[in-house]
């Protein structure tokens, strides 16, 4: 229909692809494009310019869809395209030409959906009348081969067509009659229910938009290999009238998850997700369904004096019958042995073979430090000022109780990391050496367990800005295993995300959703990377699933706002930052942010208040300014927050593109060991295990 030629923009200085349409086709597809060219999804190519016979297109680096790729890779890049699809669907456009050739995927592994020269606004009616039968025929759907009218079912039949393709190498159809009248060969893949959805003969039988296909591909991704065993632990009930007791039986049931953790060919949901039933009366199999588990582990805890009862049932989620269950009456000194006992008999419900791992000798505690260390656990686990300094104290009460317990010594290395993050008048040099020096006696007890590695490494990132040296502890928490998914998360954000290793971050994020898919920070690193790619409208998408799970996550209200305000949608920024203001109102970078929104939206009086209200303070100044756009000014509070090796600017680092491109983000970078020319390097060095 025409010829494309790579062109330079020379008003805003930018390469482009520059479309010239033959004469029969240019008026035609005018008003089509003037609608394309209002999409604006970080998935499909964007149309710059419109005119009579010519379209200006961005210029993209890469190579179209081709051959069999690998399950995940295949079914990662349709989750874009699907929702790429989704976006243009959502506008009211169809595609129409569906194909390998249409998808480019670029440098980076990201798709791009191109040439919509066939798409046709569906709220005009059959574009048959008007083209004859359009399309490329082994991709059609039967309704478009024969010239009937469309609707968005037709875009999911040839979605399917090109998945099919890229998870074989060939394509499902030989022929146009083939397409009318067979059905695919089966594939041997959990994607084949989708894909065989997808090219149902009649539209009825397909999935009926975009959006349910994006969402099956998404469980598919989440979804653990066949046959691999699975269970989560749900919070033990406390028996005993006295909740304060809830901390003990929540212990109890994290110490057992977290024993199961280390079982080779387990998976073991986390926490998170596993806790957030507590109190609901919800059926077993929904609970399975949810978290996507195989079987469930439920119990109930009694004290009375020093005597425990603990009773467990190991559930199977598919019907809900009892694969094992058990009553223990013991000392409480024997709680350790009790721990044991409940992994090993599931482990052999389960038909689970343990991991042939270095065993160390467990260092067994003093029982009072042991129920200080899982108050000051509970204590962590609640999002509320002043529960880090509780949760601390417990920490220090259990070390001055048992100096040689190895977990409080982590937990209160935490505890320090979290006060340099978010207490106001913190002295965030200082609290890093202590968390630097609570994380090396944790690891001199007790070195086979990976939190002390992991808070080593994040002081050496954040403190040190030893870039190789938090990768090597990191490695070393790895090899551990038993990595806490929140915990996977923070190291995406405080180690890959500023050595600028975006695709590893991002499966680190995906693998951390798979094993705890109800969590807040997991959700919210996965946002933050695709924001780093400059994919906003997958980063906003993510956060608002993440507020749909948690509602009162200001955190993850804040980075909405942000998003929102580089999507100059800022109304709604402004809304999203109240809210956050509400439920945070010490957040500094909160408060930043919702006073740029409200400069920009004419309120310049409100944003002065903001302003006047944290005057002096260089992490709401640094954030104020460099979202503003006044990247000299940021620089200046960016460098008082490196003196004072403040933990935010390492998660500042892609606050803006064109602040970290600039000459003074270059200075500051420097100073960080993450300048440009030692990016190579450190990317090379720093791979993830």
């Amino acid at each position: 229909m025409g010829e494309v030629w790579k062109a330079r923009d020379t008003r805003l200085d930018r390469i482009v692809a520059i479309k010239r349409l033959k004469g029969e086709y240019g008026a035609r597809f005018q008003q089509e494009a003037r609608a394309i060219a209002a999409l604006n999804h970080p998935h499909i190519c964007q149309i710059y310019d419109v005119g009579p016979d010519y379209l200006v297109l961005e210029y993209l680096e890469g190579k179209p869809l081709a051959g069999k790729l690998p399950q995940d890779e295949a079914v990662r890049l349709a989750a874009q395209i699907a929702s790429a699809l989704e976006e243009a669907h959502g506008c009211g456009i169809l595609h129409r030409d569906l194909k390998p050739a249409n998808i480019l995927v670029t440098a980076k592994g990201a798709a791009k959906l191109l040439d919509f020269g066939l798409a046709k606004l569906a709220a005009d009616g059959d574009a048959t009348q008007t083209m004859g039968i359009a399309g490329t025929p082994l991709y059609m759907s039967p309704e478009q081969a024969e010239g009937k009218a469309l609707d968005v079912r037709s875009d999911v039949f040839s979605f399917g067509s090109v998945l099919y393709e890229a998870l074989t190498g060939h394509r499902p159809f030989d022929s146009l009659a083939a397409v009318l009248r067979d059905e695919p060969t089966p594939l041997q893949s959990p994607a084949w229910d989708t894909v065989k959805r997808c090219l149902a003969k009649k539209p009825g039988d397909r999935f009926q938009s975009m959006a349910e296909v994006r969402v099956a591909l998404e469980q598919i991704r989440a979804k653990p290999a066949e046959q691999q065993p699975s269970i989560a632990v749900l919070p033990f009930a406390n028996m005993n009238a006295d909740r304060e007791q809830e901390y003990f039986s929540d212990g109890l049931a994290e110490e057992i998850l977290n024993g199961l953790a280390q079982v080779k060919g387990l998976k073991v949901i986390a926490r998170t997700s596993s806790f957030a039933f507590r109190g609901k009366e919800q059926d077993i199999t929904k609970i399975a369904e949810t978290l996507r588990v195989g079987t469930i582990l439920e119990g109930s805890v009694r004290r009375a004096g020093s005597r425990l009862r603990v009773t467990c049932q190991l559930i199977d989620a598919a019907d809900g019958s009892h694969l094992w269950s058990q009553r223990y009456d013991r000392e409480m000194a024997d709680v350790f042995a009790i721990q044991d006992e409940i992994s090993a008999a599931i482990v052999d419900a389960l038909k689970v073979k343990l991991a042939p791992a270095k065993r160390v000798a467990a260092h067994a505690p003093n029982l009072d430090a042991y129920h200080a260390y899982l108050k000051g656990r509970h204590h962590t686990s609640l999002v509320a000022p002043n529960e880090v300094e509780r949760a601390r104290s417990y920490f220090e009460r259990a070390i001055a109780l048992d100096a040689s317990y190895a977990e409080p010594w982590a937990g209160l290395a935490g505890c320090y990391m979290a006060l340099a993050m978010e207490r106001p008048d913190a002295q965030p040099r200082e609290l890093m050496q202590q968390a630097r020096e609570a994380a090396q006696r944790a690891v001199e007890l007790d070195s086979s367990k990976p939190d002390g590695h992991l808070w080593l490494a994040r002081v050496a990132a954040t403190l040190d800005y030893d870039w190789t040296e938090a990768m090597r502890q990191y490695r070393l928490a790895v090899a551990c295993g038993g990595i806490a998914p929140q915990d996977q998360a923070h190291c995406a954000l405080f180690l890959l995300l500023p050595l600028q290793l975006l695709e590893e971050a991002l499966a680190v994020c995906d693998a951390t959703i798979a094993a705890d898919p109800l969590a807040a920070m997991p959700r919210l690193a996965r946002a933050v990377v695709f924001r780093a790619q400059g994919f906003l409208e997958e980063s906003s998408a993510e956060l608002r699933r993440l507020l749909e799970l948690h509602s009162g996550f200001y955190v993850g209200l804040i980075h909405l706002g942000y998003v929102l305000i580089l999507q100059k949608r800022l109304e709604e920024a402004v809304a999203i930052l109240e809210r956050a203001r509400q439920l945070a109102p010490w957040h500094m970078g909160g408060a930043a942010l919702l006073a740029v929104a409200l400069q920009r939206t004419g309120q310049p009086e409100r944003a002065e208040e903001l302003i006047a209200g944290f005057a002096g303070n260089p992490t709401f100044a640094s954030a104020f300014y460099a979202s503003a756009g006044d990247y000299e000014r940021a620089a200046a509070e960016f460098s008082k927050l490196i003196e004072m090796r403040h933990p935010v600017v390492v998660l500042s680092v892609e606050l803006a593109r064109e602040f970290r491109d600039s000459s003074w983000g270059q200075h500051l970078l420097r100073r960080m060991n993450l300048a440009s020319e030692h990016s190579t390097h450190l990317r090379a060095e720093s791979k993830t295990p």
